[in-house]
């Protein structure tokens, strides 16, 4: 199949295109960077320098790939994740709102006929159930920055759901570990646990959702030709609360075991958004993604990646 992915060279992109070409897929990417492009092309792509933003260059780049399915895995996340920084989604928010829409134009144009989207897991609304299926709405009104980036997926899956005359196919994706990621080794998170910086909020109780960046894109590529239209979760198998998950982690960093404050005091210090997710997030479930798409994680549980923790250095051939 003639596959083309936007966002071929970020954390999913890299992983995603090998995939796809080691399973007999034709890939075409864009970058924005002459170096990755590159990358790609020692990686068996074709590349494309190409700005998502810029319409007519990007409509001209995927009618010439003529893809039969187009892969949306743009995104623009600053180096360190910073919940305190009042833009620190806006890059992002663009892509999925403009990026979105002027991929989907193009792709309709070059007669694709399936689209597969990124998206986020971890958007629920915290009340009712704790661990959340794809029916389940979406927490509109969370405190910024999360909520521009909630309004600015919300837009971006309506826009893949609704489009005319192609299969639009939405990735729930929960948060990424494995390489490249704020949880690998040298990411942030990694560095913030180190140096005692990432502390247990309250009782902990925030259930994240994980999912390793092998995964996240077997799942993608999975997607072009299993199930329907509509949403998946992709995600583990094991939401994990806050207070097991980040002293587990910790030890798998070599670190001290993190600090424990008041959720009073996480609001002023780091925010609402920091107090909120880390005492009321809740998990997601992959059932629907087994069922319909066929896919599994080959790391079910957060921490199989690399025992104990979400740090993995390692990497296994995902099952298909």
């Amino acid at each position: 199949m003639r596959v083309f992915v936007a966002g071929a060279t970020g954390v999913i992109g890299r992983p995603l295109v090998r995939q796809l070409i080691d399973v007999g897929h034709e890939v075409t990417g864009i970058t924005r960077s002459p170096v990755r492009a590159s990358n790609l092309e020692e990686a068996g792509a074709r590349a494309v320098v190409c700005d998502a933003l810029l319409a007519e260059p990007l409509a001209r780049s995927v009618a010439e790939a003529h893809p039969e399915a187009v892969i949306h895995q743009l995104t623009a996340l600053p180096d360190r994740f910073d919940p305190r920084k009042k833009h620190l989604y806006e890059k992002t928010n663009q892509l999925r709102t403009v990026g979105t829409r002027n991929l989907l134009a193009a792709a309709q144009s070059a007669g694709a006929r399936r689209f597969v989207s990124q998206s986020i897991a971890f958007a629920y609304e915290p009340s009712g159930t704790t661990i959340k299926d794809e029916r389940d709405p979406l927490f509109s009104d969370a405190p910024e920055p999360f909520g521009s980036a909630i309004t600015a997926v919300e837009e971006m899956e309506k826009a893949v759901l609704d489009a005319e005359g192609i299969e639009g196919v939405v990735l729930r994706y929960g948060w990424f570990h494995g390489p490249g990621t704020y949880f690998a080794e040298d990411g942030s998170m990694a560095s913030d646990v180190r140096r005692r910086r990432y502390p247990i909020v309250g009782d902990g109780g925030g259930l994240l959702s994980f999912v390793h960046v092998e995964d996240a894109a077997a799942a993608a590529v999975a997607a072009l030709e299993r199930g329907g239209p509509g949403i998946y979760n992709v995600v583990d198998d094991e939401p994990a609360p806050m207070h097991e998950w980040l002293p587990r982690y910790a030890r798998a960093l070599g670190a001290k075991p993190p600090r424990r404050v008041p959720r009073w005091l996480a609001r002023i210090l780091a925010g609402k958004m920091v107090a909120e997710m880390s005492t009321e997030l809740r998990g997601a479930s992959n059932t629907k993604a087994r069922r319909e798409l066929g896919w599994r994680p080959v790391w079910a549980r957060w921490w199989e990646a690399n025992e104990p923790g979400p740090c993995a250095k390692r990497r296994r051939t995902n099952a298909r």
